[in-house]
């Protein structure tokens, strides 16, 4: 039992929300929710299903942390009993783990997992290999990142509360028998890094307060350093292929259908029935080495994406996607896209359509209708449109007109594209795998080209290279992978220009399509950015409208036609793309355009220069750029 003494502490123990129905429908890394036995009042069962899962996240992370202990106790076992780190037995015949890296049940790698927290865990064998570090104050200051000082991320500020939290907790694990209390002020400054192997080192200065309550009390700030290793724990997979639907993805009319249709339809709709031979060989790839993950990929799976590869007959139609590009003149290039979009979407895929949303010229625009009209005729299976418009080319009007056409339907994948990209068959499988109807939004970082050939001091110097020979547009294997080196160019992450969603997602309410008051080129894409996240920010008000009654998850939407329903978030998906790839062309930005525009325009225009070594060495050994900058 507890003393009266200390019987204080039943308000933190069993904690009262005083919030009424509101209770637990926000943020619930707290420290009232850590550290409580019990937590009421709940008033809702969907935040009562939102609570035990939190809960079920909390258990599975103390089972990871453990697991992590128990790998390090068996390397440091081994170490004791002076068996090599290659040898996977205790004594012949007598393996440590009952199962081989090979098994779906591998336990995972000792002498990786298994490594003592150390800020020397990483040791690089020569100048290429270290890993530099973060500083973290108010804003965060990376060496190599293409924006040395940006804001926080959200995903780090998340993961630093995270790691603070836990920090005090654990120091004030033993407050009672010590007497004193330590309360957490602020983070003065930090450094961070992140080896893909082992996890995130941190250091981190904190400001603390110091409360002694037995004896002498007094209450004193400190500082304190902590040096901390997040380890990574072994790799989970979760496999989704055609046929199998995440139970959070099954609808309401799925449910019904399921209903109807016998215990068979739910285990082929849940993936809980037939081979799950796929999930084991992805565990095995994944175990075995992540270099041979791709080539394995290709030969063991040789489907399209979307198809189901156990039972073909079985695999749902894939979605169509349509091609958006806005086009303005640029009739060579638009013929290097047609080549592009032939070979692979049209002759390869089957299942994409081209919308081209065009600016009338007289001079070019009769070619580019003549070569749509021609591709039309070919290929009578799918739909290849265009829109001619009028005026002064602004991409925003033009992207918004196109996906309010009828040359679309809502149930169409929209991916907005630009006349210079070029893709294989693996983009069309990205597009159709990260973009999610009511979920998620893809914005995928494409990889830029540099300029072949860049000035020195005012003179064309040309550059003869690999990739400067497979950038002819008259010569390319679009089916071909392109090769991405640090060399040819980089990942843009701050355009978002190239983007796919769902037509009916597009045209919510909350998001209404493209801004049509820019002119030129440029921040239409923030803007449609900024749509996205303004409606996830309405959206997050649906917990507060289950706990106030007005919606309730657990029925049929359909049956609540008379309620209005808040619209689900989209979900922004971000990954590199190294398919997606902008072939360079000259940038001329136009000084007309607004201030914010230009600024972006001489942004793109300074990044395709070159990489930071290319531009070190041309600034080094040209005396007329050496003297420009000590001027």
């Amino acid at each position: 039992g507890i003393p009266c003494t200390w019987n204080y502490e039943m308000q933190s123990i069993l904690h009262h929300n005083s919030s009424g129905n509101r209770a637990f429908s926000g943020n619930l890394k707290n420290k009232e929710v850590h550290s409580a036995i019990t937590l009421h009042p709940v008033k809702r069962p969907a935040l009562m299903y939102r609570l035990h899962a939190y809960t079920l996240g909390l258990k599975a992370q103390e089972f990871r942390q453990q697991s992590l202990l128990l790998h390090r106790d068996i390397a440091q076992m081994t170490t004791l009993l002076q068996i090599p780190k290659i040898n996977k037995n205790l004594a012949p015949g007598v393996p440590i783990f009952p199962q081989d890296e090979t098994s779906p049940a591998y336990l995972g790698d000792h002498n990786v997992l298994g490594s003592t927290p150390d800020l020397n865990r990483h040791r690089p064998a020569h100048l290429g290999e270290l890993i530099e570090w973060d500083f973290i104050a108010k804003s965060l200051y990376s060496a190599m990142h293409p924006n040395p000082k940006r804001k926080i991320e959200s995903s780090l500020k998340e993961g630093l509360n995270d790691v603070v939290r836990e920090i005090m907790e654990h120091i004030n694990n033993f407050s009672r028998q010590r007497g004193r209390v330590i309360e957490f002020r602020e983070l003065l400054y930090g450094y961070m890094r992140v080896n893909s192997l082992y996890g995130q080192d941190l250091i981190l200065d904190l400001l603390l307060v110091y409360k002694k309550y037995r004896g002498k009390k007094m209450t004193v700030p400190v500082r304190r350093h902590l040096y901390i290793q997040r380890s990574f724990t072994d790799i989970r997979v979760r496999e989704i292929t055609g046929g199998v639907v995440p139970a959070h993805a099954v609808t309401a009319l799925d449910r019904r259908r399921i209903a109807g249709g016998g215990s068979a339809e739910v285990s082929r709709m849940m993936g809980t029935g037939g081979n799950t031979t796929g999930l084991d060989r992805m565990r095995s790839i994944l175990n075995s080495g992540w270099e041979r993950l791709s080539d394995t990929l290709a030969s063991q799976f040789p489907v399209a994406a979307g198809s189901d590869f156990r039972n073909p007959s079985l695999a749902p139609a894939k979605d169509r996607i349509v091609f958006v590009i806005p086009l303005a003149g640029r009739s060579e290039t638009f013929m290097r896209f047609l080549r592009n979009f032939e070979e692979i979407a049209l002759g390869r895929d089957g299942r994409t359509d081209l919308l081209v949303s065009m600016y009338v010229d007289p001079a070019e625009s009769p070619l580019v209708t003549g070569l749509l009209d021609q591709l039309r005729a070919q290929y009578p299976r799918n739909r290849i449109n265009y829109l001619q418009l009028y005026g002064n080319f602004s991409r925003g009007v033009a992207l918004d007109r196109a996906i309010k056409s009828p040359f679309c339907k809502p149930g169409d994948i929209l991916f907005f594209i630009d006349v210079d990209m070029i893709f294989t068959q693996r983009t069309l499988d990205r597009i159709r795998t990260n973009v999610i109807r009511n979920r998620q939004v893809y914005l995928p970082i494409v990889f830029s080209e540099y300029d072949p050939q860049p000035e020195v001091g005012g003179r064309a110097k040309l550059i003869t290279t690999e990739h400067h020979r497979s950038s002819s547009s008259s010569f390319r294997n679009f089916t071909a992978p392109y090769r991405v080196s640090n060399s040819n160019g980089y990942f843009r992450q701050f355009g978002y220009g190239l983007a796919g969603i769902y037509k009916a997602d597009i045209l919510r309410p909350d998001i209404g399509g493209f801004n049509t008051d820019i002119n030129g080129w440029g921040l239409e894409d923030v803007k449609f950015l900024e749509n996205i996240i303004a409606a996830n920010v309405k959206g997050s008000a649906r917990l507060l409208d289950v706990a106030d009654g007005k919606v309730d998850p657990f029925q049929d939407p359909l049956s609540l036609q008379q309620h209005q329903q808040l619209p689900q978030e989209l979900t922004v998906f971000r990954a590199p793309d190294p398919s997606l790839v902008h072939i360079f062309h000259p940038i001329s930005c136009d000084r007309n355009l607004e201030e914010a525009q230009y600024r972006m325009c001489l942004g793109t225009k300074a990044n395709t220069l070159g990489s930071f070594r290319v531009l070190e060495e041309r600034f080094v050994r040209d005396r007329e750029l050496l003297l420009y900058g000590r001027r």
